[in-house]
């Protein structure tokens, strides 16, 4: 018989509900230290408290930013049936079983709930290859960052009367963080380089107008992350699909959700910019959404989603872009 966890998870602590009797409400709970070094006293007392075997455990977590991610590779290392959900759908789930008051206990009974009415599809963690993409991809984002914030002060302080003392400090931040920036990027170009199958995509990636090696690095890393079953599935994950609005200055128009990675979309902007000018099926699709009234940045949305069909149609099918035919 299948036993139900929940697990409620923040930075530092974990909080486990076990649905010991669900007919009759009846749970267990137990707190754990979200740390590598607590994940095996977790595992042990789940297979002690229920009495059953790891693959008899179906155990939910939301997907919470990054601290979900060690504990879940624990869990499934050891044997368990693990399922990472989407915290907008227990969300609406919590909204229907009249669970509004948000608390870590109600959470992760409202968690093993869902994955006992529910069935959530079980999680598989990415390859290693991957996961160690996506860390050097999220480094490299955040040294981008710092890089822009000390360009930007570099700016103000030409503007402003600035001692000198003060602009070489920031000119020799800006030269410590361009080098570091460059060295990642060659370290992401040879873990590519070093695995056949990422190499070979990006290939196919970079054969689409408007991809370069800066989205086709990035796009190695998603469509790699998980099992897209369509390129409407990947547009959507990242944040692509676009919403009606029905208030103020926005009423009657549609924006993009939004939701997912914003650092990606804003890549994904400028090279969609880019295949505006050079990709002839966008080029055709702009024109099209031009002449039927719509905005720039409307065009430019569905640039950005047309970018991400093409880029997984091109690694589903393996071959190289080609332009469909008029």
């Amino acid at each position: 018989m299948m036993q139900f966890i929940g697990i409620d998870v923040s930075k530092d602590k974990l909080d486990v509900l076990w649905l010991r009797e669900p007919q009759h409400n009846k749970i267990k709970t137990k707190v754990f230290a979200n740390t590598p070094n607590h994940h095996p006293q977790l595992v042990t007392w789940l297979t002690t408290v229920t009495g059953a075997a790891p693959g008899d455990i179906r155990v939910v977590l939301e997907a919470t930013s990054v601290y979900h991610e060690a504990v879940a590779l624990a869990l499934y290392d050891a044997g368990f049936a693990v399922s990472v959900v989407n915290p907008a759908r227990v969300h609406s789930y919590a909204q229907a079983l009249g669970k509004t008051h948000k608390t870590d206990k109600q959470d992760s009974y409202v968690l093993a709930r869902y994955g006992m009415n529910e069935q959530p599809m079980l999680w598989q963690p990415e390859a290693a290859e991957i996961r160690e993409l996506k860390a050097l991809l999220s480094r490299l984002a955040a040294l981008e960052k710092d890089l822009q914030r000390e360009h930007n002060r570099r700016e103000k302080a030409e503007i402003a009367q600035t001692p000198e003392p003060v602009k070489a400090s920031i000119a020799a931040v800006c030269q410590v963080l361009e080098e570091e920036k460059q060295r990642l990027e060659g370290m992401i170009d040879d873990h590519i380089d070093r695995h056949p199958k990422l190499r070979g995509d990006r290939g196919l990636l970079e054969s689409i107008p408007g991809v370069g090696p800066v989205v086709s690095r990035l796009m190695l890393s998603v469509l790699h992350s998980r099992d897209f079953a369509s390129g409407s599935q990947v547009a959507a994950y990242l944040g692509l699909v676009p919403q009606l609005k029905q208030s103020g200055k926005w009423k009657g128009q549609t924006r993009l959700s939004k939701r997912g990675p914003g650092w990606i979309r804003a890549k994904l902007y400028m090279a969609a910019v880019v295949a505006s000018q050079w990709n002839p099926e966008i080029q055709r699709q702009r024109a099209r959404l031009l002449g039927r009234g719509k905005t720039k940045m409307q065009a430019l949305g569905a640039a950005m989603r047309k970018l991400v069909h093409q880029c997984y149609g091109v690694v589903k099918q393996q071959t190289e872009y080609r332009p469909q035919a008029l």
